[in-house]
């Protein structure tokens, strides 16, 4: 159910702020959101899976705390961020 190593890393390349960054709030969040659309998918396919559920939620309220870091240190980044993500906020 995890992410795959090639789409962890093509995720990570595409936000990453330079070259060596893996784990800048920028990446964290656009591999949340990967991994949010992924058991997104799961509980469609299996809306009974209560295990998933909790985890989807879990991993939302991590990102959101994620966002709001971002929004409160650099309004900017988040902005561009939310913007490239297609995020509601």
């Amino acid at each position: 159910m995890s992410l795959d190593k090639s789409t962890k890393e093509e995720v990570t390349k595409k936000f990453q702020l330079h070259e060596k960054d893996t784990g800048s709030a920028d990446v964290q969040i656009a591999l949340l959101s990967e991994r949010i659309a992924d058991l997104q998918e799961h509980l469609k396919r299996n809306p009974k899976d209560q295990g998933t559920r909790l985890s989807l939620l879990k991993h939302v309220g991590h990102r959101r705390k994620l966002l709001n870091y971002l929004n409160s240190t650099d309004t900017s980044r988040y902005q561009q961020l939310v913007s490239k993500l297609g995020l509601r906020k």
